[in-house]
C-alpha cells in the first residue's frame, strides 16, 4: 500500500514540477517566473522526495530523503527572495500589468 501512495504522491509532484516549467516559459517577467517557480517546483520535487521517503521507509534512503525536504523548503524561497530583491535593485522594469509594487512601499 506504502508503493502505490509513495507512486501517486510523486506522480503529482511531477506535475507541479511541469506546471513550474511552464510558469518559467509562460509569465511576463522575472518576478512573476520566480514566483511561479518556486511555489510549484518547490512543492512539486518535496513531494517527489515524500513518495521516496514513503515509498522506501525510513532508513538510509528515506533519511537522505527527508533531509533534501527541509533544505529544499528553506533554501528555495530564500534564493527566490534574494534573486528578485537583486532583480529590483539592478533596476530590472516590473510587468507593465503588474498593480503593486512591495518594494518600492517599503523605501528598498
Amino acid at each position: 500500500m506504502s508503493e502505490l501512495a509513495g507512486k501517486a504522491i510523486i506522480i503529482v509532484g511531477t506535475l507541479f514540477n511541469l506546471f513550474g516549467c511552464i510558469g518559467l516559459i509562460r509569465l511576463p517577467d522575472v518576478y512573476n517566473r520566480l514566483q511561479g517557480a518556486t511555489k510549484c517546483v518547490t512543492l512539486g520535487t518535496c513531494s517527489i522526495l515524500l513518495g521516496v521517503l514513503i515509498s522506501s521507509g525510513v532508513g538510509p534512503t528515506g533519511m537522505k530523503a527527508l533531509a533534501a525536504i527541509i533544505f529544499i523548503a528553506i533554501t528555495a524561497p530564500t534564493a527566490a527572495h534574494a534573486l528578485s530583491r537583486g532583480a529590483y535593485r539592478a533596476g530590472v522594469p516590473l510587468w507593465e500589468g503588474s498593480v503593486v509594487d512591495k518594494y518600492e512601499e517599503e523605501g528598498s
